[in-house]
């Protein structure tokens, strides 16, 4: 096998595997195994550590989209899994919260090092048309079924530390497939690195660090006791600045605007709704539990590539068309969460999953073939930032409807129910009406790079050309070619129209 098709087929691996592994670091899973941590250990604050691996990696997506495009994606993939294996490792002797803390922060930059550096790795290659949807539909499976990866290993555990540790073998095949995937990309003789930066590409990448770093700071302020409605403002501030970001420090115009919008959407929507969901299906809250579940989201894992796959087959002319109809899919899958949860069956959740995961796949995938590289990190920098911006909106909404059920008196188990089941359904409409918000205005977008051009056409081009730039068109018929002598300069070209009509040159 030549090593260009072996490369494509490591790197097609690797996205499948890296990609999942990436996005179960941002789940924060301790309260379900918090009945088996030591005495002398705080839940909250154990909370508070595990919940740090999403702030150290939404900034670590930037950072490591820079040395991506600085430099190659091989290198810094192999890091982020060596880091997130050696997180692995030492996960089963941790036993304090500060080295919990220090371990889900090497899990969160580990998994930030990855998501970039596959995009990367996958952009370079020839055939990014059949790695690119493979790509975006693995990240929109990665993020509906993220909650469902991090419990289903903590199933009747009898140690809390696993946890840390949720998959361990298949970070060491994907540690396996970096080292070959590096070993290739120095043998590989077909020079397929991405374009060099643009001018201002790494400054406007950096930036995104600056969101980051602010959703991050905000999102642990809020775990000391802030008022939900504080939380949910904050939140609210944060979606704004993202989409406001996302509108004004794009590259490659509407394009760049619709993958950076297509992004914040995404991370919003898909995680935040689902974690919930995920937790009101479990077996303590009436639901089928995880093995309800399994079937749903493989199903619905398979309908992401597949309809990323049937996307990017498409003509180039579609793909705005298509960005369109992919959050539409999303926002009909935020609509069925709120009319299938709770199931008590699981299996008609195949449909807001399916609808979830192919819809962000599509929009991506369609956004993606729009856009640069540049672009593309700059979108993907703030996918991580809504993530986290949707968990804090949800969890507010969530605090809210709990401390009305817990202020009424009436506090019994089915209250508990209805109320996590009220505020999944409030934060899917919610949801909804910002991917609605987002899709209006890349409506706006649209238009206004349609009308543009067309007001501008003739005009604008004349006034741009100064006066020894204007054609002259003259009609073929008026002239035969014999009639016109070779012209090397305007003195020439005078001094042929006196010769042609000596009648009008007098009378001037």
């Amino acid at each position: 096998m030549r090593v260009p098709v072996l490369l494509d087929a490591v790197i097609g691996l690797l996205t499948v595997v890296a990609l999942p592994l990436a996005i179960v670091a941002i789940p924060n899973t301790i309260s379900v195994v918090s009945a088996l941590l030591p005495s002398d250990v705080s839940p909250l604050a154990m909370t508070r550590a595990y919940g740090l691996a999403l702030p150290a990696m939404l900034l670590t997506v930037p950072l490591a989209a820079v040395g991506a495009r600085l430099t190659r994606p091989a290198p810094i993939l192999l890091s982020g899994l060596a880091l997130l294996a050696a997180a692995d490792a030492a996960g089963g002797f941790a036993g304090s919260t500060l080295m919990v803390a220090i371990l889900r922060v090497a899990h969160g930059v580990g998994a930030g090092m990855l998501i970039p550096a596959t995009l990367v790795a996958v952009w370079e290659r020839p055939s990014r048309r059949i790695l690119l949807p493979l790509w975006a539909g693995a990240l929109a499976a990665s993020l509906v079924g993220a909650q469902a990866m991090a419990l289903w290993p903590l199933d009747d555990v009898t140690a809390w530390q696993v946890t840390l540790q949720p998959y361990p073998m298949l970070t060491g095949v994907a540690l396996g497939l970096g080292a070959a995937y590096l070993v290739l990309r120095l043998l590989s003789t077909d020079d397929a690195a991405s374009a060099r930066p643009a001018d201002g590409e790494i400054g406007r990448l950096a930036l995104t660090a600056v969101p980051a770093a602010g959703i991050g700071a905000l999102a642990i302020g809020t775990t000391f006791d802030w008022p939900s409605g504080l939380v949910i403002g904050a939140a609210a501030i944060a979606v704004a600045a993202l989409l406001g970001l996302s509108l004004a420090a794009t590259f490659d115009g509407t394009a760049g605007r619709t993958l950076a919008l297509t992004s914040v959407c995404v991370g919003l929507a898909l995680l935040p709704t689902v974690a919930q969901a995920t937790y009101v299906e479990l077996r303590g809250l009436g639901g089928p539990g995880l093995s309800g579940l399994t079937i749903p989201f493989w199903l619905a894992a398979v309908v992401a590539v597949g309809a990323a796959w049937l996307a990017s087959r498409t003509p180039q002319e579609s793909a705005a068309r298509l960005n369109g109809a992919g959050l539409v899919a999303v926002v009909a899958g935020l609509s069925g969460i709120r009319l299938m949860v709770p199931s008590t069956g699981g299996t008609l959740l195949v449909i807001p999953f399916a609808l979830l995961a192919a819809g962000a796949a599509v929009a991506l995938v369609s956004a993606l073939r729009q856009a640069g590289i540049g672009t593309t990190l700059f979108g993907l920098s703030l996918c991580f930032p809504a993530v986290l911006a949707g968990f804090l909106l949800g969890t507010g909404i969530q605090v809210t409807k709990l401390r009305a059920i817990g202020s009424s008196g009436n506090v019994t188990r089915q209250a508990l129910v209805d109320g996590f089941v009220g505020a999944l359904h409030l934060w899917a409409l919610i949801g909804g009406f910002l991917v609605v918000l987002v899709l209006v205005l890349m409506g706006i977008l649209a238009r206004r790079a349609a009308i543009v051009p067309a007001m501008a056409g003739p005009a604008a081009a004349e006034a741009e050309a100064g006066p020894e730039d204007v054609v002259v068109v003259v009609p073929a018929d008026e002239f035969e070619a014999e009639d016109v002598p070779p012209l090397r300069d305007l003195a020439e070209f005078e001094a042929s129209l006196d010769a042609a009509d000596p009648g009008e040159s007098g009378g001037k």
